[in-house]
């Protein structure tokens, strides 16, 4: 069982905002690749990261709407990025390094949520097949790359969501179980999560740290859109004090991405721009971690799955 490391004396918190976490930084130079990096907290972690003179590369899956979005920020490239086709993902990698020989960070913000029963082409769960599959057959291509550049970093959205779910090992897809939207979500929440802490394991001693990181809970993004009209009135109405803008959404990515308290630091949960706390019961504290979502054993065991689930096209 892996220990949550204790949170330290970060100066941010839950209001702060992603401009507050990166005000004073010089990001010249710095070569930054991030999915779904031109809508919701994606695109205001775009913002904030361009306007700090990083090269940020966006991968969207509609490129029209991402174009008008990305139009009035300097130093953006994007590109075409459906995280549930394989091809999809090999292709985004090709053109990412046919132009950048170095990636400084790698963040993997895009994600579904409460999605209707859906498979991919290979017959995968949607949403563990985009918010999970996706993202560890693109880290998987790019990590030479990250491997390359001393201290680079790899920041992996996950949830308080995770709190829905464990992994079903034995089900995953729900084959022999009936479907349940939440339920679906929450496991990919949880192996975004776990994904984390086996890729830190794996990748340090090359320089590359990873990092997990809840946003918090945001409305004004289409994460939801997924959700009827009751289910979303009930999710932002139910304790709103623990809402968040975009602004502030977006602020742990960017702490996680560029904070140099977290240097010599890796395979942890973020939430509030701190490493959260280990808690018995999330629901008592959304910002924190439920022990399974950090266990190494099932971090090990789900990435060597992974690995065999993204050889089948």
């Amino acid at each position: 069982m892996k220990t949550q490391q204790a949170p330290i004396d970060s100066k941010f918190g839950f209001n702060s905002t992603a401009d507050e976490v990166a005000e004073g930084l010089d990001l010249t130079g710095k070569i930054f690749v991030i999915t779904g990096g031109h809508s919701g907290i994606g695109l205001e972690t775009t913002r904030v990261l361009s306007n700090h003179g990083a090269k940020v590369i966006v991968g969207a899956r509609d490129l029209e709407k991402a174009h008008r979005s990305l139009l009035k920020f300097a130093n953006v490239e994007c590109f075409p990025l459906d995280l549930s086709v394989p091809s999809s993902v090999d292709s985004f990698v090709q053109k990412v390094l046919s132009n950048n020989s170095k990636i400084d960070v790698l963040i993997n913000n895009a994600g579904v949520m409460a999605t209707p029963e859906t498979r991919d082409s290979r017959g995968y769960e949607i949403q563990f097949a985009t918010n999970h599959l996706g993202h560890f057959q693109l880290t998987k291509r790019l990590l030479s790359t990250l491997e390359k550049n001393g201290g680079a970093r790899v920041v992996t959205l996950t949830s308080a969501g995770h709190r829905f779910s464990d992994i079903h090992f034995e089900d995953i897809h729900f084959e022999n179980r009936p479907y349940d939207k939440w339920q679906a979500y929450g496991q990919s929440k949880t192996a975004n999560s776990l994904f984390a802490v086996e890729l830190d394991r794996r990748a340090q001693q090359f320089g590359v740290r990873s990092f997990a990181v809840h946003p918090g809970r945001i409305a004004e993004t289409s994460l939801m859109r997924h959700m009827e009209k009751a289910e979303f009135i009930a999710a932002v109405s139910a304790s709103p004090a623990m809402m968040k803008t975009v602004q502030q959404g977006a602020a742990t990515t960017v702490w996680a991405a560029t904070s140099a308290q977290l240097n010599e630091k890796g395979g942890v949960y973020c939430a509030d721009c701190n490493i959260a706390a280990l808690v018995d019961d999330i629901s008592k504290y959304p910002a924190g971690v439920l022990k399974y979502a950090i266990d190494e054993a099932h971090a090990k065991k789900l990435w060597e799955i992974s690995e065999q689930m993204i050889l089948r096209s």
